[in-house]
């Protein structure tokens, strides 16, 4: 057997060494385990029919809970738009009152089919009519976002309105009663205390 020529050499080769396997403390492991061990299938683990059934089940169950908890008014359900209580001062006011905007829609469709009518003459009259009815609702809905915006300012404190009050009563003064997301809470003609 030949001995190093140099201990310093041996000493180098034993330093080599050891700084290779020293910080892991195990071999290094063969591409093939290294790559079985980092395998994931490509379509996670099925669950039985039964399984995915009383999941579909509890889903449609929750989603069902969450929507009529949101129609409810329940601030745990509702939109972060619609929660707080100026959103919901905002919703009541518009709600007590009655207001042009609710009423467009009806009355646009009685408008289109009155413009079947092959006269001219009434074609432009009713035609005149909604372009009016469509100033007065958005002059209501103004004015109504004005007064909700006034009303939030004296119960909170005019440095402390959410940006947005006004569009928020307008918006919600323009959509049908019975169409508004939550619901109504209050009567028409309701006091606010």
């Amino acid at each position: 057997m030949a001995e190093p020529a140099d201990k310093g050499e041996s000493t180098q080769n034993e330093q080599r060494e050891s700084k290779q396997t020293a910080p892991k403390g195990r071999p290094t492991p063969s591409r093939k385990a290294a790559q079985a061990a980092n395998a994931r299938p490509l379509v996670p683990g099925k669950m039985d029919k039964d399984a995915q059934r009383q999941a579909k089940l509890a889903e449609r169950e929750a989603r069902e809970k969450a929507r009529v908890g949101a129609m409810m008014g329940d601030e745990k359900y509702l939109p972060a738009r619609d929660q707080g209580p100026q959103r919901k001062l905002v919703r009541d006011f518009v709600d007590s009152r009655l207001n042009f905007g609710e009423w467009m829609i009806p009355l646009m469709v009685v408008v289109l089919l009155l413009t079947l009518i092959p006269n001219d003459g009434l074609q432009l009259i009713f035609l005149s009519a909604i372009w009016g009815y469509v100033a007065l609702s958005v002059v209501d809905a103004w004015l109504c976002g004005r007064k909700a915006y006034k009303l939030v300012a004296e119960r909170f404190g005019a440095d402390r309105v959410q940006s947005g009050t006004k569009m928020y009563a307008a918006m919600r003064s323009l959509q049908m009663r019975m169409l508004r997301m939550p619901k109504a809470q209050v009567k028409r003609g309701h006091k606010l205390q």
